[in-house]
């Protein structure tokens, strides 16, 4: 009896699969851990609290949204974790297209390097949902972003999130980005001003 119900379940498998591979399904549309697990860590990035003064951030959104539509544009591919960040993404009013390393089936990651040259807050805007982490080039130490900012499709449509970081002029930092779906592992990544140190 348990033979027979092991081969029941063993059919019922494999029919599925010939059914998603035949529908077009890939293993990772396939898959709904994969989504859960993106979908948690977008929960983690979404504690950050929401900006309090959005008016003013967006005019730098709009400005931004300029050049994710228009550029100039900066295809890059971020450095691999673990590797040295040769990869610069300093340059204002740039729209870099950034394109993540696959670590594993379900894993893409890299780090790219940003020079600030000027204190203040930074406004980093991304055309994926999911955030970044930033840490300090010389000592691994991770900087705190202040807020994060959903970006409305009526204010841009090319852009969808902004992240508020404040840095200090002529440090290095390293920009850290991760993806479990492939979808977010090539995004737009814009850093603007959001405001200076007095």
């Amino acid at each position: 009896m348990m033979l027979k119900f092991a081969v029941k379940q063993s059919l019922l498998a494999t029919g599925v699969a010939l059914l998603l591979a035949g529908c077009g399904a890939t293993v990772e549309e396939a898959s709904p851990d994969t989504a859960a697990m993106e979908s948690s860590e977008d929960a983690l990035l979404n504690l950050l609290p929401a900006c309090e003064e959005p008016e003013e951030l967006e005019h730098v959104v709009e400005h931004a949204c300029l050049h994710a539509e228009y550029g100039p544009f900066e295809p890059v591919t971020a450095a691999a974790l673990g590797a040295p960040v040769l990869v610069d993404v300093s340059q204002a009013h740039t729209a870099y297209q950034v394109t993540l390393p696959k670590r594993s089936q379900f894993n893409y990651a890299g780090r790219v390097s940003f020079l600030p040259d000027e204190s203040g807050e930074f406004a980093f805007m991304l055309s994926r949902h999911r955030g970044l982490r930033i840490f300090e080039a010389a000592t691994g130490i991770e900087v705190a972003q202040e807020c994060r900012y959903n970006i409305a499709t009526n204010v841009c449509s090319s852009l969808k999130t902004a992240l508020i970081a404040d840095l200090e002029a002529d440090t290095e930092y390293h920009l850290e980005f991760r993806s479990v779906l492939p979808s977010n592992a090539a995004f737009t990544l814009i850093i603007e001003e959001a405001g200076h140190h007095h």
